[in-house]
């Protein structure tokens, strides 16, 4: 029963989020903010899915694809495009993985268990993290800057589900947001490397 649940929750939310646009990008009318330290994308630090601490200013003069992710979702097979992505554009794009649990309860594993199911089935190579909350009240500092127009400049697009993408350009500033039905290796998102 709580899967029939699921299933009927999931078609219900991917019919809504079908509804919205699915990329969205900084309008060229948008004014750069000026962002203070504790506002830039380059001042964080977060724990990687095996447990360090991993610096973003070490990011720079890259772009990077930020993503939420599950293992129990319809979109998990991305899992294998944004490995293929990593492995044709490593050179100029980083992606970073997210997983999250809060779009119907599809990443329930803990962090090594994340670990192991992404490169079992999928090859991951690219750098995955410690499991954080992408949406609401407790949301994760780095995807307050990613959803706070105050704090990125343009964008107050929060995740709607799981696979969905932000990709920051090589100065630190975010440029475009694009919905779970954007593949990873579509040319919406190779066009902007």
């Amino acid at each position: 029963m709580k899967k029939v649940y699921h299933a009927i929750k999931y078609f219900v939310l991917m019919l809504l989020s079908s509804c919205y646009a699915t990329t969205k990008s900084k309008p060229d009318n948008a004014m750069d903010t000026q962002k203070t330290e504790n506002t830039s994308f380059y001042s964080f630090k977060m724990q990687t899915i095996e447990g360090k601490e991993f610096d973003f200013a070490t990011l720079k003069g890259k772009k990077v694809l930020i993503v939420n992710t599950a293992s129990e979702c319809g979109y998990t097979p991305q899992y294998k495009d944004l490995q293929k992505l990593h492995e044709a554009y490593g050179n100029k794009l980083v992606i970073l993985g997210f997983p999250s649990n809060e779009f119907g309860g599809q990443e329930p594993g803990s962090n090594q268990e994340i670990a192991s199911f992404c490169e079992k089935n999928y090859g991951v190579t690219f750098q995955m993290f410690a499991k954080i909350v992408v949406k609401g009240a407790d949301k994760n500092p780095l995807y307050q800057w990613l959803t706070d127009k105050s704090q990125n400049g343009w964008n107050s697009q929060e995740p709607s589900w799981n696979f969905n993408k932000y990709l920051i350009d090589e100065k630190g500033q975010l440029i475009k947001y694009f919905s779970s039905g954007v593949k990873p290796m579509s040319e919406e998102i190779i066009s902007l490397l």
